[in-house]
C-alpha cells in the first residue's frame, strides 16, 4: 500500500518535474478541506453455504479530511494527486438477513491521481476546472463483530472530476469539486463457513475546503 501511493506521487512529481519550468504564475498548490463520500453501492447478493436466498448487503457513507498537492506543468494544466484520512465504511445485511444489522466495516485508503484543465488565467479570481485521471483503493482494519476474517480485494478504476478555485489573494484561495470514481472488490468473509459478494462502488465524491499556492 506504501509502494502504491509513493508510486502515484513520483509519477505526479517526476511529471512535473519534466513539463514545469520558471513561470511567472504559482506552479504548486497545496489543498486542505472536508470531503463527502456518498458509496452509492451494490452488490450481486451474498452467497455461501447456510446463507438464504435474498441475502444481501448495503454500504454507509462517510465524511473524512482530505490532502491535494497539485502542480501546475503550464497556465492552465495540473496534475493532481489526491490523499485523505481512510474514512470508514461499514456494510449492513439487507434483505433476507437485514436482522444481522451491521457485518463488516472497514477504512477505505484511496490515493487519486489526477490531469486537471484550468478554465481562463491564472490571474483569474474564478477559475472552473476539470480532470481525469486513476484511482487506488485499497481496503485495511478489515473486521466483523461476528468473528469473521474479512478479505477485500483492492481496485483500480477511473476516476473523474469537475471543480472551481477561488482566488482570495496571491497565495490564499478557496475550492470545492465534485468527483465520480469506480471501484470494485470482491469480499469473502471467513467464519463457520464461507460467504462471498462482489462489492460495485459508485462513489460521488464532494470535497471544499482552502488552498495555498507558491
Amino acid at each position: 500500500m506504501k509502494q502504491t501511493i509513493r508510486a502515484l506521487a513520483v509519477m505526479a512529481l517526476a511529471a512535473g518535474a519534466g513539463l514545469a519550468q520558471a513561470q511567472d504564475y504559482p506552479v504548486n498548490v497545496f489543498k486542505a478541506g472536508i470531503t463527502r463520500y456518498d458509496t452509492h453501492a451494490q452488490t450481486n447478493g451474498v452467497s455461501g453455504l447456510g446463507v438464504p436466498a435474498g441475502a444481501d448487503a448495503n454500504t454507509t457513507d462517510a465524511t473524512t479530511a482530505v490532502f491535494i498537492y497539485e502542480r501546475m506543468v503550464s497556465p492552465n494544466i495540473g496534475i493532481e494527486l489526491v490523499l485523505g484520512i481512510p474514512p470508514k465504511i461499514e456494510g449492513y445485511a439487507d434483505g433476507s438477513v437485514d436482522y444481522l444489522g451491521k457485518v463488516v466495516e472497514a477504512r477505505s485508503v484511496a490515493p487519486t491521481l489526477l490531469f486537471n484543465y484550468h478554465f481562463g488565467q491564472p490571474s483569474d479570481k474564478f477559475r472552473p476546472y476539470v480532470g481525469l485521471g486513476i484511482n487506488y483503493t485499497h481496503f485495511s482494519k478489515r473486521k466483523s463483530p461476528y468473528g469473521w476474517k474479512i478479505h477485500m480485494e483492492d481496485s483500480w478504476g477511473p476516476t473523474a472530476e469537475a471543480g472551481f478555485s477561488y482566488k482570495l489573494n496571491k497565495t490564499w484561495g478557496l475550492f470545492a469539486s465534485v468527483a465520480v470514481l469506480k471501484v470494485k472488490s470482491e469480499l469473502v468473509g471467513e467464519g463457520a463457513a464461507v460467504i462471498k459478494t462482489t462489492v460495485d462502488y459508485r462513489p460521488v465524491v464532494f470535497t471544499g475546503g482552502v488552498s495555498y499556492s507558491f
